[in-house]
Formats: C-alpha cells, sequence, structure tokens
C-alpha cells in the first residue's frame, strides 16, 4: 500500500525523525477538512510501525481490533468495542495487522469547525481533547456507539453526494457529535461539567500545548494571560477539578515520557530540553508522578 495515497495524508520530515502525517482534502476526494469512513471503504495507516504525529483530531470506533499502539506515553492494547480519541500533534506509534482490524474513522482539522464558530477555545473545552489525566480511549457499549455511529453516517453521506448546503449540514453533525460526546466522556470519567465563567482555564490549557517546552510555572502563564496566579488556578479548578500546577506537571510529564519513547536524547539531554535544573531532578520528578523510575517504564512500554 501506498502510504501517501491513504486518507489523503502526507508524510513530511520532522526533526528527530518523527513524520508528521497532514490532512490533504484534495488528495482525500472530498471538498471539506473532514472525513469519514469504514475501514473496509478507506484502511488507515496503522501498518506504518513507525513514530508519527497528525495535524488533526481522530476518532476510531472499533468494531473488532488486536494488536497495540504507543500513545500518550501509554501502551493501549486495542480490543472490539473500544473508542480511542488522538488529538492533534500526539506522538504514536500503532503495531497492528490491517486485516484484523474493523473499525469507523473520524478525522477533522480544527479550521475545518473554527470557520463556522466564534468561540476559539472550543475543542479545548472538550474534556477528552488534549486531556492527560484521563484515558481516551476506553470501552463502549453497543446502543451509544450506534448513536455516534449514527451521525457519522450522516456525515459521510453529505460529503459523498455533496449539495449546496453540504456544509452547514455536516459542520452541524460534527458539532453535534462532538458535543454529545463530551457529555458521555464526562460522565464516563465523572468529571466537572457546569457552564464555564470565563475562558481563563482553556486558554491555559492551550498555552501549555504551545509552551510547555519553554516555559515550566504556573505563574509564567499567568503573567501571559494578565490575571493572577490565584485568579487561574481557581478557574481551572472549577473548569477541571484540578489545580493549575497538577495540569501543568502532568503536561510536562506527558513531554518528558514522549522524549524518553519517541526522541532517542539521554536523560540529560531531555532534562536540558525541558529547563530541569540537573538530571536528577527529572528523575526525581518522574518518579514522584509516575511511582516508576525511567528505567521500569521504558521497560514496561517497548
Amino acid at each position: 500500500m501506498n502510504h501517501k495515497d491513504v486518507m489523503g495524508i502526507f508524510p513530511k520530515e520532522t526533526e528527530k525523525h518523527i513524520s508528521l502525517l497532514k490532512y490533504s482534502k484534495s488528495s482525500c476526494g472530498v471538498d471539506f477538512l473532514l472525513n469519514t469512513a469504514d475501514s473496509s471503504e478507506k484502511p488507515g495507516w496503522f501498518n506504518l510501525n513507525r513514530q508519527y504525529k497528525t495535524d488533526f483530531f481522530e476518532f476510531y470506533f472499533f468494531r473488532q481490533a488486536e494488536g497495540y499502539m504507543l500513545l500518550a506515553g501509554r501502551r493501549i492494547e486495542l480490543h472490539s468495542g473500544m473508542i480511542l480519541v488522538i488529538s492533534p500533534f500526539q506522538l504514536q506509534e500503532w503495531h497492528v495487522e490491517l486485516d484484523r482490524l474493523d473499525y469507523t474513522f473520524l478525522v477533522f482539522q480544527e479550521e475545518f469547525i473554527n470557520n463556522f464558530l466564534s468561540d476559539k477555545y472550543f475543542m479545548y473545552r472538550m474534556l477528552y481533547c488534549y486531556q492527560h489525566d484521563y484515558p481516551t480511549f476506553f470501552d463502549m457499549g453497543a446502543e451509544d456507539m450506534s448513536r455516534f455511529l449514527g451521525l457519522l453516517r450522516q456525515m459521510k453521506k453529505e460529503l459523498r453526494e455533496p449539495v449546496a448546503d453540504s456544509y452547514h449540514m455536516i459542520v452541524a453533525y460534527l458539532y453535534q457529535f462532538l458535543l454529545i460526546f463530551n457529555r458521555f466522556y464526562a460522565k464516563r470519567f465523572n468529571l466537572p461539567f457546569s457552564p464555564p465563567l470565563n475562558n481563563y482555564a482553556y486558554q491555559y490549557k492551550k498555552l501549555l500545548e504551545k509552551h510547555i517546552t519553554e516555559k515550566t510555572h504556573v505563574a509564567d502563564y499567568a503573567e501571559m494571560m494578565k490575571i493572577s496566579r490565584v485568579s487561574l488556578n481557581k478557574a481551572v479548578m472549577r473548569e477541571f477539578g484540578l489545580s493549575a500546577v497538577h495540569l501543568l506537571k502532568q503536561r510536562l510529564l506527558q513531554e518528558v515520557k514522549n522524549d524518553l519513547l519517541f526522541s532517542g536524547l539521554s536523560v540529560k539531554e531531555i532534562a536540558y530540553r525541558l529547563h530541569f535544573s540537573e538530571p536528577n531532578h527529572l528523575m526525581r520528578f518522574f518518579k514522584q508522578m509516575t511511582g516508576q523510575t525511567i528505567s521500569e517504564f521504558v521497560g514496561s512500554i517497548k
């Protein structure tokens, strides 16, 4: 199978030999920055057995699955009846055989829905997006899965037989899909789910994704946002039920895990890149956060 012909995605070599797979609507055969299909119609790229990241959101509804993948510092054993959500630019590596997978996928770039909504933090409000405390893979019953697959079928119909208002219909189905999925996820993991008072928590979450390798203190982000650290912590606690420090440490831990699994850097080099004063401080941080030494973690994943 020619990799670059699959789903309109093209590899681009980036630093540390990690491929960036970019979504191309023209090569995908649709006129939108979104696509959905069954694996029998458009197989994925999981036979690469290589390290890569994508520039789009990915949802997978597995009816049948075997094998495993590495994602967000975890080894995920794939099985039938599970759901998997991957946010953009998360490092991943699949170890599967295509003929043992049966799934429906949804992929889209954030730009697709941002062009329609005025809320620039919309995807950061979705509890399953850029999530580092709770798993973004879990089992789903047949009845619930059928509800989401029904919305994907409606999107697919508009994609394959577009008319004048198809873009608006697809956005409407996607908007409904994402919101219902968010409610399901919040209930599934018993997460806070009250109307936001402001955007501080979501702005913080977005800034963490962008600046975690440069800024590793909550005060840095409060200064960027022009609010006090106390106000930031209250907003984060209200929206996520976690402190601002906890969110930062979890995101920093994720960066450490990514480097350990994918970068080829030494512990000393990782400590320097992420502004730990010395490698011992990084190792102590990792042990406190995970209960494992770095060697134990790497050995448990590979």
